[in-house]
């Protein structure tokens, strides 16, 4: 313990705001770069969204990334839309695909309708007795609109507040040289002052 002191002694304040300021810089590009690879795997989302190519794949890429590196954010200030990710062509192909589905079960339950309302009223001239008859067997028949889940095409993913990367370690490296840089300069003017 007392090598480690003599050591510290020996080394000048400058030194150690010298190297609290290289880390700073380092921490600073670290940062930056950890939030650009993450804008460009969001943008690789959104195109493969777009393209509808293989979107669960670039979605888990983001997010295994934005899970694991400080600085990745995916909100863009106060007014973005929450949640940050929603995939819109994700969304449309969802609506169309489930209109398709509703499309074929309102022609499915009209053809039931003509075939109950014939059955039940045989005789009629042109089906005029049967057109209220099958107005009443579809709206007591009519399928509810579903709603799309949210969660099938809205992602939101927490960025850590430190991670053990280029960027965290050097946050930490570049907070001990700052706090043994006020340390020293403690000690320097306590010398200067008291011990003199």
């Amino acid at each position: 313990m007392f090598k480690i002191f003599r050591f510290f002694k020996k080394i000048k304040a400058w030194h150690f705001l010298v190297l609290t300021i290289v880390s700073l810089i380092v921490c600073i590009f670290a940062l930056r770069a950890n939030n650009l690879e993450m804008v460009n795997l969001r943008q690789a989302l959104y195109t493969a969204d777009k393209n509808n190519q293989n979107v669960a794949q670039a979605l888990d890429n983001l997010q295994k990334y934005v899970t694991s590196h400080m600085n990745t954010s995916l909100t863009n200030g106060n007014s973005s839309v929450y949640p940050p990710i929603q995939l819109k062509y994700t969304y449309q192909r969802l609506l169309n695909q489930q209109g398709q589905t509703l499309n074929n079960d309102n022609s499915q339950i009209y053809t039931e309708a003509e075939n109950y309302c014939q059955a039940k009223i045989p005789n009629g001239f042109s089906g005029r007795y049967r057109v209220p008859c099958i107005e009443q067997y579809i709206s007591s028949h009519k399928l509810a609109t579903p709603t799309i889940p949210a969660s099938l095409y809205e992602f939101d993913f927490v960025s850590p507040a430190w991670s053990p990367d280029l960027a965290g370690w050097s946050l930490l490296v570049t907070l001990f040289l700052g706090i043994c840089f006020v340390v020293k300069l403690f000690l320097n003017v306590w010398d200067k002052y008291f011990n003199s």
